[in-house]
């Protein structure tokens, strides 16, 4: 009977592991199936510029996975059941249950907007393409009025600041407000911060520092200093959720509801489930928890990769670095920032800034966009040649028939 790998979400890293799971491992010995809610790959790194009005690429799965023995699955993830081992799923066909031998885990975060009240009924967030496609539909009939309109950004995260950016130079005759719960740009070395007022203020973006949102309403938000900002429309970006799907069905999470894994993204509670991603809580090389980031999510996935190949082909498990090593900040689409931080996440002095950090971040995006969209590719050097030599009928297989985009 072949082993049955379940890959719940189909994001950056839930994609890229599952290509390379169908790469490394015999289709005759092993099954993967990749559960996800909606048939396109969204390429979340760029739903801040979508929501501003460019428009970005959505590769259907169906292509993404083609000539690959993976099954996709387009259904919405209902419940998960580690001690049965099964997933129960909701279809156009009514759904059902999915066994599995090993759990992936990667259905990754959405937009925090429930501590706040009258954020999630009034707010728009750019977690998720449906959502960012409501902004953007905002935001073009505010554009078709002569007197523009009021943008208020709340969150001075780097998604807050690359929508605020964004937003403030694709569409000039809105007036946009960073709402910043502290000091703008306080994960940033001092000369990146400077770049950043200079770029906010060349945009005409205001900023508020040291400003709390207590309500958001239809037109207006409240703020805990007493003051009201008129607001036609308000976008949320003061942190990010994960769904609750991984504590009912009694995994070991965190109070923030990730789940806790060890070094090799093996749930702590349930070996047979991996989490990667915005959904693990993984510990860094710096003993510090890995933060939600695209670069998490690269990471975590080769780890929990190996790991899963690991323990199939009973060879040793290699360890994947887990660093934050910088920060990469789009300022619209001609200026942006790279900040480098040391071993503890602190912003060191060394920074780059203008077109050349845009080019960098531009680089990021399509590099992600096409490692999603070929995830069997693999350029192994001579070093990972020798790790991966096959030495069990598996690897054999996988060797001789690595996939479309590697044959």
């Amino acid at each position: 009977m072949k082993h049955r790998i379940v890959v719940l979400g189909a994001g950056y890293a839930g994609a890229y592991v599952a290509g390379n799971l169908a790469r490394r491992l015999s289709p005759a010995e092993v099954e993967v199936t990749v559960v996800n809610a909606v048939p396109d790959f969204v390429q979340r790194l760029r739903l801040h510029q979508l929501a501003a009005g460019r428009q970005i690429d959505a590769p259907k799965l169906a292509d993404v996975f083609a000539g690959t023995a993976i099954r996709l699955r387009l259904a919405r993830i209902t419940a998960v059941d580690p001690e049965r081992r099964v997933v129960t799923v909701a279809d156009a066909n009514g759904g059902g249950e999915l066994g599995y031998d090993t759990l992936l885990y990667a259905l990754g975060s959405h937009g925090d907007n429930g501590a706040v009240p009258g954020a999630a009924e009034h707010a728009f967030d750019i977690a998720a393409r449906p959502s960012a496609l409501r902004l953007r539909e905002r935001l073009d009939s505010l554009g078709g009025r002569g007197e523009g309109g009021n943008v208020l950004v709340v969150g001075d995260g780097l998604t807050g600041i690359e929508t605020a950016t964004e937003i403030a130079e694709s569409r000039p005759g809105l007036s946009v407000t960073l709402i910043a719960r502290g000091e703008l740009g306080a994960r940033l070395s001092a000369g990146a911060r400077g770049h950043l007022r200079r770029a906010c203020d060349r945009l005409g973006v205001t900023v508020l520092e040291h400003t709390s949102v207590e309500a958001v309403e239809a037109a207006r938000v409240l703020c805990a200093d007493g003051s009201v900002l008129a607001s036609d429309a308000t976008v949320w970006t003061a942190g990010f959720a994960v769904d609750p799907l991984a504590a009912a069905g009694g995994l070991e999470v965190t109070d923030q509801g990730r789940i806790v894994v060890d070094r090799s993204m093996r749930s702590v509670s349930h070996p047979n489930v991996y989490a990667v991603g915005d959904s693990a809580y993984a510990i860094g090389d710096n003993g510090k928890p890995l933060p939600m980031s695209c670069a998490t999510a690269g990471y975590t996935g080769m780890q929990a990769m190996n790991a899963i190949v690991g323990g199939l082909t009973g060879r040793k498990v290699a360890n994947v670095k887990l660093v934050y090593a910088f920060n990469h900040i789009s300022l619209g689409r001609r200026d942006g920032l790279w900040q480098t931080v040391d071993d503890q996440a602190q912003p060191k002095p060394k920074y780059v800034s203008g077109r050349k950090a845009a080019r960098i971040k531009s680089g990021i995006l399509k590099l992600s966009l096409w490692t999603t969209s070929h995830p069997t590719f693999c350029l192994p050097t001579r070093k990972h040649r020798l790790a991966t030599a096959p030495n069990t009928a598996t690897d054999r297989v996988a060797a001789d028939k690595p996939g479309r985009a590697a044959a």
